[in-house]
């Protein structure tokens, strides 16, 4: 079996990112963007996704933290469809209901080839510590579109929104790791297609 391992460069004049990704890790880990917050969810999701993930991103955080979470957004999901090639024998869809403390998260994905984003997030309280939560939606989408994901979330109850965003990272990874699960069964794409 080839390795399902991508490297990904993005450098803009808002971003420089460095980006290493093993779909076939044990939940490995560095992490630095210079947002607290945010490290903290990438490392949740590297660890229950069992993804071995190194990043290091630089970003014009004295403007707005939204160039650098959209950009680790794309770069993230241009690796994981780089590291998952054709596709061949993955499970292809996941799912995993998350619940953290108070809160309730539901999430369900397609590794399709097919972007989309369903984001049903409302958060009364909007900020962990300086953190907003608006942008986890930005990173979802740049995600989805990039990693060619069909993405599915919903908040079905909670009220932290450290809980919330915790469990919407966590239940995307606990999916994405199903998604991307090789099949012993299946040695072809998933699809009638033929491709995805």
């Amino acid at each position: 079996m080839d390795e399902r391992r991508a490297s990904v460069t993005r450098k803009t004049r808002e971003t420089d990112i460095q980006l290493e990704l093993n779909l076939d890790g044990t939940g490995l880990y560095e992490v630095a963007t210079g947002i607290p917050f945010f490290d903290h969810m990438l490392e949740s999701f590297a660890k229950h996704a069992a993804f071995d993930l190194r990043l290091r991103a630089r970003g014009d955080l004295e403007v707005d933290w939204h160039h650098s979470v959209e950009d680790v957004g794309i770069a993230l999901g241009q690796a994981l469809r780089q590291a998952l090639g054709d596709a061949r024998g993955i499970r292809r869809y996941g799912f995993f209901v998350l619940p953290m403390a108070e809160s309730r998260v539901d999430v369900s994905l397609d590794v399709s080839n097919r972007a989309y984003l369903v984001y049903k997030v409302q958060v009364a309280n909007d900020r962990v510590r300086d953190f907003d939560v608006s942008l986890v939606e930005d990173f979802l989408f740049a995600f989805s579109q990039n990693a060619g994901v069909d993405l599915h979330v919903e908040l079905r109850y909670g009220k932290s929104p450290h809980h919330i965003v915790e469990a919407i990272f966590k239940g995307l990874a606990r999916a994405l790791r199903a998604a991307v699960e090789l099949d012993p069964r299946i040695a072809d794409v998933p699809s009638v297609k033929g491709v995805l």
